[in-house]
């Protein structure tokens, strides 16, 4: 995983203990400190204002972020659609992992899937490295093993793998987890030091998008 990424920031910046003290909750943003603009801005996959986490089952930050980006997205306003982005840097580890994210999601399974697979990964340290390795533990936790197989070696999951990292790159994201607003925005946050100072920075891009142009 890509050395800059925003939680390892925050993992070394929570040590510290000369930290500068938080900015106020009503602080104006900040391009270049808090977000960045999309070289070229994107259309986006659905109305409303689009929020998307990229992430990896890979990534041993994307794991300890989760429960915290779960209970947060639960409280996103009704505008808000939120989606989930499975990026693999070309790393071939990730891209298997990156599929079976897409799998399970279009079979159904995610819902009690998700965690079980970044336990599976960080906390039982199973190889899923392979397609083979992940459709032989995959079918023994689905719903439907013979959906399941047939989804994940199927020709569009294949398509939507290479989507999701045509878009990191149209992000420009240089690690996970990363949000990208609205098409337009990326959410950097370099002076965030907890993940609910990363998440209130997102929530401000977000209100960005609504009113219109950054200036």
């Amino acid at each position: 995983m890509n050395r800059r990424s925003v939680l390892r920031a925050l993992a070394v910046l929570s040590v510290v203990a000369a930290a500068p003290p938080a900015r106020a909750a009503g602080s104006p943003l900040r391009e270049g400190i808090d977000f960045v603009r999309v070289g070229q801005p994107l259309p986006q996959s659905q109305p409303g204002i689009e929020l998307i986490e990229f992430f990896s089952y890979g990534c041993p930050h994307c794991k300890e972020f989760e429960p915290a980006v779960s209970k947060w997205r639960s409280t996103l306003p009704k505008d808000v659609r939120f989606r989930r982005v499975p990026i693999s840097f070309g790393n071939p580890k990730w891209q298997s992992l990156a599929k079976l994210y897409l799998a399970i999601d279009g079979t159904g399974d995610l819902a009690k899937m998700d965690g079980a697979v970044f336990s599976a990964v960080h906390d039982q340290k199973l190889p899923l490295a392979t397609d083979k390795d992940v459709i032989d533990w995959a079918v023994k936790h689905v719903a439907d093993p013979k959906k399941f197989t047939g989804m994940y070696q199927s020709f569009g999951i294949q398509t939507m793998a290479r989507s999701a990292e045509q878009t990191g790159a149209d992000f420009g994201i240089t690690g996970v987890p990363s949000f990208g607003v609205a098409g337009k925005y990326l959410v950097v946050a370099k002076e965030a030091r907890t993940r609910e100072e990363l998440l209130a920075v997102v929530d401000k891009v977000i209100e960005m998008a609504r009113q219109g142009p950054a200036r």
